[in-house]
């Protein structure tokens, strides 16, 4: 049997960056791939011995790109960890932060479903995610100054206190967003191409997610209820009411439908730190949010990992210190798009070429963190 061997990308609009599939077709069926990675190699992890702890922020945010504001929070916990003055940091920051980390939780999600809907031709949904994303970026960027690459929150703090009238516009976007959000899923759920198009295809069966390490949506659209959020309870997430959705048989459907739920569940996060924010934790005229940032970060010398949950999985940072220097000896990524983009070559054999854009557009990747 002759098989076409077909080379997809690096520069492909399906891929959702410079990603290399080399892939060998019976006709139209896939009967093996092969993933080549490293197009969009970061350095980060080089850079990271190089630099002090603060200056690192800047490229954690460009890991990956579409939640700088996640990626931040779980590095500068992970620091303040090690340096053991988490407690001392006041809650109103730590609500500041989470009510950000789920803004931006929020716009990576609705970029993953608008960039999947785009994929299989559903291009009305593709426009309406990203007119409602565009009011967080609206938002993220008056809070910061970036549109996307923030370096917003810092080693015990954040740069900036909230501007004055930022939650009231956030209450005013959840309140505007949550019937937009309705007439999204009834315009992908009741289309019966787009579901034919997504349930049974990509089918990942929980033991082989558990098996490649996949995390976030991927792994709970396989059944797991799996959030670091939850299993960790870090920061202030302890305090706040959210589920943890999960899917039936692991399908692309399953992965899409998890992260619309998480959204939902997002929005509800959001409104719960404006509440505490305004009630229990308000804003004061002699508030200084840089007040708890040291002047000097030395951890001692240790082994420290932490981790927390990104929009596309458990994000890690492992840090090695000497105690003798400002700068990390060593500091290794645990990427969850490296994970999840992996089990790619155990589920997409047998499938149609055609599903194969499905497949991975369920899998939401961002090469950046890939290649770190």
């Amino acid at each position: 049997m002759r098989l076409l061997h077909l080379q997809m990308g690096p520069q492909h609009p399906a891929t959702h960056g410079v990603l290399k599939v080399e892939l060998w077709l019976d006709g139209e069926i896939i009967e093996k791939l092969r993933l080549h990675i490293g197009f969009m190699h970061r350095c980060f992890e080089k850079h990271a011995e190089n630099l002090t702890y603060e200056q690192i922020i800047p490229f954690v945010d460009r890991l990956d790109y579409l939640s700088a504001m996640n990626c931040e929070h779980i590095y500068v916990m992970g620091v303040e960890k090690m340096l053991g003055i988490e407690e001392k940091i006041p809650k109103r920051i730590h609500y500041i932060r989470v009510l950000v980390a789920e803004l931006n939780r929020i716009a990576s999600h609705l970029l993953a479903i608008g960039a999947f809907g785009i994929d299989l031709g559903l291009v009305t949904a593709f426009l309406w995610c990203f007119r409602d994303r565009e009011h967080i970026l609206n938002l993220l960027e008056w809070l910061s100054g970036a549109r996307m690459l923030y370096s917003y929150m810092g080693i015990g703090g954040v740069f900036f206190e909230l501007p004055l009238g930022f939650e009231e516009r956030t209450k005013e976007f959840l309140d505007y967003f949550q019937p937009k959000l309705q007439e999204l899923e009834v315009l992908m759920n009741e289309n019966p191409i787009w579901l034919s198009r997504t349930k049974g295809i990509g089918i990942l069966p929980l033991p082989l997610a558990i098996d490649y390490g996949c995390s976030g949506p991927v792994l709970r659209g396989s059944g797991l209820r799996w959030d670091v959020r939850k299993v960790d309870q870090y920061s202030v997430y302890p305090e706040l009411d959210f589920d943890i959705p999960i899917g039936e048989q692991g399908d692309s459907w399953d992965r899409f439908y998890v992260r619309f739920r998480e959204i939902k569940e997002s929005v509800k996060i959001c409104y719960q730190c404006l509440e505490r924010l305004q009630k229990h934790y308000k804003r004061s005229s002699d508030f200084d949010p840089r007040k708890w940032m040291p002047k000097r970060i030395r951890p001692k010398q240790q082994q420290y990992y932490v981790r927390g949950e990104s929009p596309r999985g458990e994000l890690g940072f492992f840090f090695i210190t000497t105690g003798k220097s400002d700068i990390p000896f060593r500091c290794k990524v645990r990427s969850p798009s490296f994970s999840n983009l992996s089990v790619l070559e155990a589920i997409a054999p047998g499938h149609y070429f055609a599903d194969f854009v499905a497949i991975l557009g369920s899998i939401d990747i961002v090469l950046c963190e890939v290649d770190r």
